[in-house]
């Protein structure tokens, strides 16, 4: 049987080398390459295809679950942190182990035989969103979005509006527009809901943008924004800007 491909992505070389110091002992694992940034670490994945990967979590460029989002199958993942605080509910949203730094040889036997567990017995899952859902201690402040080989880091302040499509949202922003294969829930419930709220199942505005609202059918009502646009206010949507407004 060929050995289970393992990479390393963490912005501390001694965290890297102490993983694989542990790792040079288990002739079923192979290391195949490490990472110091987000950024190198998605390039370092796309190339080698790895089968378990130590992730790090608060890191430059791109944070451990910001470079999940743009992986489509992510494989087993362990994460290597020195932050307890996300650490509440990781073996249930799939994350093969969770190891608290510094850690021993123990603790790391200890992950790896779950990580052992855990390869090719089922597909990848893709946990990004119950993570991030999970976990989040403050409104996002910028969203990632992967454009082939380009990633695009878009400010928070930047999105006008995000609309749904089919599997994607559409952000648009004075600049351009990005696709995010992300859905319209997990957005919401990312960015701020004091600037962003969902005014309609298929749209979220930045309330900033917000120009007038004008009275559009029924029970429905139609937000015109600084740029022109005009996006379809739902009654539950208009109830959310009245009580944020103080209407």
């Amino acid at each position: 049987m060929c050995a289970y491909r393992v990479i390393i992505i963490d912005d501390e070389p001694p965290a890297r080398e102490v993983i694989k110091h542990f790792l040079k002992h288990h002739t079923d694992f192979e290391f195949v390459g490490e990472a110091e940034n987000g950024f190198d670490g998605l390039k370092l994945i796309q190339n080698e295809q790895p089968d378990l990967i130590f992730l790090d979590i608060q890191m430059p460029k791109l944070t451990g679950f910001e470079l999940l989002e743009l992986i489509d199958q992510p494989p087993v993942i362990i994460f290597s942190t020195a932050y307890d605080q996300y650490a509440l509910k990781a073996f249930e949203l799939h994350a093969a182990d969770y190891l608290l730094k510094p850690f021993n040889k123990e603790r790391f036997e200890d992950g790896l035989e779950k990580a052992r567990k855990l390869i090719g017995t089922r597909p990848a899952p893709l946990p990004t969103e119950s993570l991030v859902q999970e976990y989040l201690q403050e409104p996002s402040h910028r969203v990632v979005v992967k454009d082939g080989a380009k990633i695009d880091i878009i400010p928070a302040e930047d999105i006008i509006r995000i609309a749904a499509q089919d599997d994607y949202s559409e952000i648009i922003t004075a600049k351009g527009k990005h696709l995010k294969k992300q859905t319209m829930k997990h957005l919401e419930q990312v960015l701020d809901p004091k600037k962003f709220v969902r005014v309609h199942r298929s749209s979220i505005v930045q309330v900033a943008q917000i120009d007038k609202i004008d009275k559009y059918g029924k029970e429905t009502h139609l937000a015109i924004l600084k740029n022109g646009d005009e996006v379809v206010v739902s009654a539950t949507g208009f109830a959310k800007l009245k009580e944020l407004l103080g209407w």
